[in-house]
This record gives structure tokens, C-alpha cells and sequence, in this order.
């Protein structure tokens, strides 16, 4: 069946027999033909025409098939290559596959073999457009600020968009590794609205805020009567998230016993509610998080081994904020405009002082502790821009001198002091464009 789209198709050989019949042949299957009889003058005309698929004839004047295979890999053209090839040069054609060719096919053209090249072509240009769709999503991303809920254009998130666009459309369970504040919950948002899953329930439990009793029965719920006081049935997690995505926040505090029934439910996809029978079919992705270092998590016992591989079929790592500075200005903004708007305030932006102290800053408590200083900020403000002493917090005055400029330039040192510093064992050293990165201690 001829497909509902025309799609482009370069045919190359020095041989007019074989460009005629094979341009008649796929004219008459839909496609649109053009013909060619070298190498050279086919990658002229692939670098100003958008073909889905080029066949070629292994031997040609000028460029012959295989350097036309490596002229097409090293202008980045995506054109899938079907080469066309002798009995004698089989050798050459299987060179040509390692080469990138989508496959090839032997001579003489007789029906059989037309009959697979029609078989072929369709399976080509499917290859082809996912490779536009694949370029185009690239080139969006690299100017994208906003994914979701998410904010950032650095290369560290532009990878994790990726990441999220390759893996939303399945039902894989995703484990997201990364600190405190680093906006993991808002990556499992993003698998789930781009997800076929969307229009079902988001469903978000944090493990290391419940008690083990009620963290039990709030993922797998109730019957009546299951304990004392419970005088109607409850529904759990699970059912609650059916048809949709179910996110453990924090997994790695679950207690050991409750990993148990976790694990079973994730393989078996059931449940049974506390006090219950019956058993109780559930279809939910599982989106679980953790801000542990995994390897010292699994080494104490702390995490089940097999849990966490089925968990873990995809693993996303969200970089802290210190690693990805190049966000932290567009950040800081959105967050300055959000804040005036529900605050009532009309506010220019940040003073070069506050400027400074942001940017020195290695922020150990992420995104939500920039978020948070800037809504502090944008209360305290007293004049048309944000200072550096509405931004910076109380305990760390001691770094801003009289006149507001941040004293020997080491705010980022002395306010990474802390925390960040106890769990890097480096020295953070500030600068008013980049903080230097302090490593995370995922292994």
C-alpha cells in the first residue's frame, strides 16, 4: 500500500537501466523519485533535498558507496542508505552495514528481491523520521528553559529532559537519584504527564514521613474492622494510583519488612489490603525516589538488593544545583517574579550585591533553598531591587560587610561550610559567575 505521506527516495547508479526501472517500480508505489548516475552528484543533491532514503550502487564514478556512506555520517545527514551491490562485492556490502548502510541488496533485481526492497524501504524511512523527530527534539532542547514544572537549560538538564522523553512513553519503573531539594517529585510529575498515563492519577507518598504501621496502610490500605478503629474500608496507594503513577518519595526508609510486601506487589502487580483476602489487581508505573548513596544503602541493608532492581529499571541521576550554576540566574528570576506577584510588590530585580552572593553561593539545599531565600527576600525588600541583605539569611551576615560587599569575596566558603562541605570534603571556592561544583558522592 502506497503510504498516505509521499516520501523522498534518492536513487544512485551509473547504470540507466536500473535507475529507470527502479524509479518507475517506487513511483508506482507512492513515492517520489529522483535518479542520479554518481556519487558525487547524490551527495550534492542530499545536502539540499530531504530524502528519506538513498539506494546505491556499491561501485560508481567519482564517490563510489562507501565513501558516500562516510561523506553522509560526517555531515550529520540522515538519510538511511539501502546499498546496491554484485555478486563479486558481497564482502564489500557487509563492510558497507558496518558502515552505517541500513542494509543492501544484491544484483540482478529480479522480483524476489524487489519485492524485499519494497519490504525494506518503509522500514528505512521509519528509521528516518525518528531520527528527525530525535534532531528536531534536540534542537528544541537546547533552548528550552521550561520542561514541565522544571526549570533549566544547562546541559545537566537538558540530558534529564532527554532522559524523561525517552523513557515517559513506557511503563519501565524509574528510580530518581539525587539530594534534598533537587526537585525529584517534579521529574515524576514530568514521566507521568508525558506518559499514556496522564489523564489517570498522580499519586505521591513521601516513605520517610509515615510511621511503619501507617505507611503500610497507606500503601496497600484496609477492610473494616482490619484493627481497632477502623470502621470503614480504606483504599491504598496502589488502588488509588490505578491506571496511573504511584511515586515513593524517599524508598530507602521504608522498613525492611515493608520492602517485602512492596516487592511482591510490584512483581505480581496485586495487593491485599490489611485484614483482607481478596486480592486485588492494580496496573500503575512506579516512580520511586531516594536521596541515599544507593551503594552504601544496599551494603548496610538498608535497601533490599532485589527491590531496588526492580526499581531501578531505569535509573535517572538529578544533578544538585551547584553542578548546574548556569541554571541558578534564571531560576533566581523566576522565582523573584512569582513571589512579587503573590506578595503585591513591584520589585526591578537584584542589586550587583545580591547578584554577587547568589552566584557565589553553592546552595547545599538546592533549588528549594534558593526558591526559599528568594521568597524571604522578596518579603523583606524595602526598596526597588532585592539587596544582598534580603537575600542572604541571618546566620550568615557575618560574611556581608558594612557597605554590603561580601567580605574577601568568600561567602560561597564559608556558607558551604556546612553541611555540603561535611558531605563533599572539599572546600567550595566562590566566584561572582560559577561556584565550583562540590561532588554529590553518588558512585
Amino acid at each position: 500500500m502506497p503510504p498516505k505521506v509521499p516520501h523522498r527516495i534518492l536513487v544512485a547508479d551509473d547504470e540507466a537501466a536500473i535507475t529507470q526501472g527502479l524509479s518507475a517500480i517506487l513511483s508506482d508505489e507512492g513515492y517520489e523519485v529522483s535518479v542520479v548516475s554518481d556519487g558525487q552528484t547524490a551527495l550534492d543533491e542530499l545536502a539540499s533535498g530531504d530524502y528519506g532514503v538513498i539506494l546505491a550502487d556499491l561501485k560508481m564514478p567519482k564517490v563510489d558507496g562507501l565513501a558516500l556512506l562516510k561523506e553522509l555520517q560526517s555531515r550529520s545527514i540522515l538519510t538511511e542508505a539501502i546499498i546496491i551491490t554484485g555478486q563479486a562485492t558481497i564482502d564489500s556490502a557487509v563492510q558497507a552495514m558496518r558502515e552505517g548502510a541500513y542494509d543492501y541488496i544484491e544484483k540482478p533485481l529480479n522480483a524476489e528481491k524487489l519485492n524485499r526492497l519494497k519490504a525494506l524501504i518503509p522500514k528505512a524511512i521509519e528509521k528516518y523520521n525518528i531520527g528527525q523527530k530525535n534532531r528536531e527534539l534536540s534542537s528544541k532542547l537546547e533552548t528550552l528553559t521550561h520542561y514541565g514544572e522544571l526549570t533549566g537549560q544547562s546541559e545537566e538538564m537538558r540530558s534529564v529532559y532527554q532522559i524523561i522523553d525517552a523513557v515517559a512513553p513506557s511503563n519501565a519503573s524509574v528510580l530518581i537519584l539525587g539530594e534534598s531539594g533537587t526537585g525529584k517529585e517534579l521529574v515524576a510529575r514530568a514521566l507521568h504527564t508525558k506518559s499514556h498515563r496522564a489523564n489517570g492519577t498522580f499519586f505521591a507518598l513521601n516513605c520517610a514521613a509515615l510511621p511503619k504501621d501507617i505507611l503500610e496502610n497507606e500503601l496497600f490500605g484496609h477492610e473494616k474492622g482490619a484493627f481497632t478503629g477502623s470502621v470503614n474500608e480504606k483504599a491504598g496507594a496502589f488502588e488509588m494510583a490505578d491506571g496511573g503513577t504511584l511515586f515513593l518519595d524517599e524508598v530507602a526508609e521504608m522498613p525492611p519488612d515493608i520492602q517485602v510486601k512492596l516487592l511482591r506487589a510490584l512483581e505480581a502487580r496485586v495487593v491485599r489490603r490489611l485484614g483482607g483476602k481478596k486480592e486485588i489487581a492494580v496496573d500503575i508505573r512506579i516512580v520511586a525516589a531516594t536521596n541515599k548513596d544507593l551503594q552504601k544503602a544496599l551494603k548496610d541493608g538498608e535497601l533490599r538488593e532485589d527491590l531496588y532492581y526492580r526499581l531501578a529499571v531505569v535509573e535517572l541521576f538529578l544533578p544538585p544545583l551547584r553542578e548546574r550554576v548556569s541554571d541558578v540566574q534564571l531560576l533566581a528570576n523566576e522565582f523573584l517574579v512569582r513571589f512579587s506577584q503573590q506578595n503585591n510588590k513591584q520589585l526591578a530585580g537584584f542589586d550587583d550585591s545580591a547578584w554577587e552572593w547568589i552566584h557565589s553561593y553553592s546552595w547545599p539545599g538546592n533549588v528549594r533553598e534558593l526558591k526559599n531565600a528568594v521568597e524571604r527576600a522578596v518579603i523583606m525588600a524595602r526598596g526597588e531591587q532585592v539587596t544582598v541583605r534580603d537575600i542572604v539569611p541571618r546566620h550568615l551576615h557575618s560574611t556581608i560587610g558594612v557597605n554590603g560587599n561580601i567580605v574577601n569575596g568568600s561567602a560561597a566558603g564559608r556558607a558551604n561550610g556546612g553541611a555540603a562541605a561535611e558531605e563533599s570534603g572539599k572546600k567550595t571556592a566562590g566566584s561572582k559567575s560559577k561556584a565550583k561544583p562540590v561532588k554529590s558522592g553518588r558512585k
